[in-house]
């Protein structure tokens, strides 16, 4: 499928992608895309982040922690969460429609949203009453994008943020969020003939540095300041957003 020349920056973007998450808890589908889309297509890079994606992010779901429990999560949180699972086939057929170089721009635009948001330390509040008939628009929003871009992140994660959950029952709920949208992108690109065999078993060849980067996160984790790795990263997913957009855009 890829030549050594693709295959290696395959595995170290996995690697990397994997240590970030394995530091922060978050960030291997935003900086796996963030970097593959700069050597491959985009649909390429999203088929890519699916083995690794489903596996480190189950684990994620499964695990309460002090938080609420995925029960509670799920009863609470369902309308969010099916409307941004069953519109990511929608968003999908986007990738036949429009123009690749769009698309990747948008990805940027996400990305360098995102990484701004959480750099500047914003948050928004959403009250119960507004959370009934937000979450299913934002569903919606979340859906469309993770179908056309790959990423989960904008703007599911801010939602997420801003409803007043716990630590543990918000970092569940974004593991919820995550792998519900990584089966339904699966599921959406192998229906629109974007998922080949040889790109699934490449996925899932990914998987192995992205389970060691997560373990190589997480003793660094133990040595350096939580907050000042998030620092890094949230600056290097803002200059490779606005490097993708120029890119695409020139």
């Amino acid at each position: 499928m890829f030549d050594i020349a693709v295959l290696l920056p395959v595995i170290a973007t996995f690697f990397l992608a994997g240590t970030v998450k394995g530091v922060i808890g978050l960030g291997l589908p935003s900086v796996s895309l963030a970097i593959l889309t700069v050597i491959i297509d985009l649909p390429t890079a999203m088929a890519l982040l699916l083995v690794p994606s489903f596996v480190t992010n189950v684990w994620q779901a499964m695990v309460g922690g002090q938080g609420p429990g995925f029960g509670a999560i799920v009863r609470r949180l369902w309308p969010f969460l099916a409307v941004a699972t069953l519109t990511v086939w929608l968003g999908a057929k986007g990738l036949a429609w429009f123009d690749l170089s769009l698309l990747s721009m948008l990805l940027g635009v996400l990305l360098a949203i995102y990484a701004g948001v959480s750099l500047l330390g914003l948050r928004f509040e959403i009250s119960k009453r507004q959370e009934v008939w937000l979450g299913p628009v934002l569903g919606l929003a979340n859906g469309l994008l993770t179908g056309l871009t790959g990423s989960f992140v904008v703007p599911g994660v801010m939602f997420l943020q801003s409803i007043g959950l716990p630590r543990d029952g918000l970092i569940q709920a974004m593991g919820i969020l995550f792998t519900a949208s990584t089966v339904a992108l699966g599921i959406a690109l192998g229906g629109n003939d974007l998922l080949s065999k040889e790109l699934g078993l490449t996925s899932l060849a990914a998987l192995p540095p992205a389970l060691i980067g997560m373990a190589f996160g997480q003793r660094i984790r133990q040595k350096l300041p939580e907050q000042l790795f998030r620092r890094v990263f949230f600056i290097a997913l803002l200059v490779l957003g606005g490097y993708i957009i120029l890119r695409h855009g020139l």
